[in-house]
C-alpha cells in the first residue's frame, strides 16, 4: 500500500531509530524523579512521548527545510527534496505526531498537559533558527534537554530545580554535537546566507566551540551527581573519555569521520551515561 510505503520512507528520513540520542536522558529524568524505576504507566507514556516528540520535530524540520535541502548537496538526496514523498503527506506525519505526544501527556498528569503545546512549539519552531541566528544550535540543544525536566514532571506532577542541571547539561552536548555537525554545511551556510557557528567563526573555531560546549556538559554533570548525591560511579569520567573520542574523530581539515562522530559516538554517551545512572541510583536504594 501507498501508505504504508510513504510512511517507512517518512521513518527513514527522520532515522526514528536514533530516538536513542535523547530517550535515555528522559529515562535518567525520570528515575531521579522516582528515586528509582518509576511505575510501567509513566515509563510507558513518556517513551510514547518521547518518541513522538521528535517525530514530530524531525519531521516538521525535513518539512521546513525542504527548499534549502533542494540547493544543498548534501541534503539533495533526501526524501522530500528528491521527490519521494509530498509535502501533504509530511504535514500530515506531523499533525499525527503532534497528537501522539499529546495524549501521551495527558496520560501522564495535568501539568505535563498543560506544557505540551509549549514543549511543541520548542521542538517546531527550532527549525526556523538557523535563518536568524548564529545560535541555532544552542536552540537545539535546548529542544533536546527539556527531556529530562519533562520526564521528571511527568512523574511527579511539578518541577525541581535541580534537574535544571541535566537539561542544561543536555543543552550545551547537543549544541556541541550540533555545531561539529554543521560544519559539513560550512561553505553552503556562507553562499546561502544561513545562520551557523562555523559560518561566522570558521571550522578550527567552531571545533573549539563544541568542546567548550561540551566542558560545560561535564561540570553540569557533575554538579548534578552532587546535588542529588550520587557518584559512586565513575559516570562523568567516562562520559569526558567518550567525548575525548568524539573530537579525536574531526580536524579542521578531515571531517570524513563527523558521521561516525555524530552519530555512533553521541548514542553511545547518552547509553552510557543512562546506565551509570541508573546503576548508581540502584546501589543508592
Amino acid at each position: 500500500m501507498a501508505i504504508l510505503h510513504n510512511l517507512r520512507v517518512t521513518l527513514e528520513m527522520i532515522k526514528w531509530e536514533h530516538s536513542i540520542f535523547v530517550l535515555p536522558f528522559a529515562l535518567c529524568g525520570a528515575m531521579l524523579a522516582a528515586g528509582g524505576v518509576p511505575n510501567g504507566h509513566a515509563l510507558a507514556w513518556i517513551i510514547v512521548a518521547m518518541v513522538s516528540a521528535r517525530s514530530a520535530a524531525m519531521a516538521f524540520n525535513r518539512l521546513a527545510d525542504a527548499s534549502i535541502d533542494a540547493a544543498n548537496p548534501r541534503t539533495q538526496t533526501r526524501a522530500l527534496p528528491a521527490g519521494a514523498l509530498t509535502p501533504g503527506f509530511v504535514a500530515m506525519f506531523v499533525l499525527v505526531s503532534c497528537a501522539v505526544f499529546v495524549l501521551a501527556a495527558s496520560q501522564l498528569n495535568r501539568l505535563s498537559l498543560i506544557l505540551a503545546p509549549v514543549a511543541l512549539a520548542v521542538l517546531l519552531l527550532y527549525s526556523y533558527t538557523k535563518r536568524f541566528t548564529r545560535w541555532s544550535h544552542l536552540v537545539l540543544g535546548f529542544a533536546m534537554g527539556m527531556a529530562p525536566s519533562a520526564a521528571w514532571i511527568a512523574v511527579r506532577g511539578s518541577l525541581d530545580s535541580r534537574i535544571l542541571l541535566l537539561t542544561a547539561a543536555v543543552t550545551f552536548w547537543g549544541g556541541g554535537f550540533d555545531v561539529l555537525y554543521s560544519c559539513q554545511d560550512y561553505e553552503f551556510d556562507r553562499q546561502s546566507g544561513l545562520h551557523s557557528v562555523p559560518r561566522y567563526f570558521g571550522i578550527g573555531k567552531s571545533l573549539w566551540i563544541a568542546r567548550a560546549f561540551h566542558l560545560a556538559m561535564l561540570l553540569l554533570l557533575v554538579s548534578l551527581l552532587v546535588v542529588f548525591g550520587l557518584g559512586k560511579l565513575a559516570i562523568v569520567a567516562v562520559v569526558a573519555l567518550l567525548l575525548a573520542y568524539e573530537h579525536s574523530l574531526v580536524s579542521p581539515h578531515d571531517l570524513s569521520k563527523l558521521n561516525a562522530a555524530f552519530f555512533t559516538m553521541n548514542g553511545v554517551i547518552s547509553v552510557v551515561f543512562f546506565l551509570f545512572l541508573a546503576g548508581d541510583l540502584l546501589l543508592r536504594s
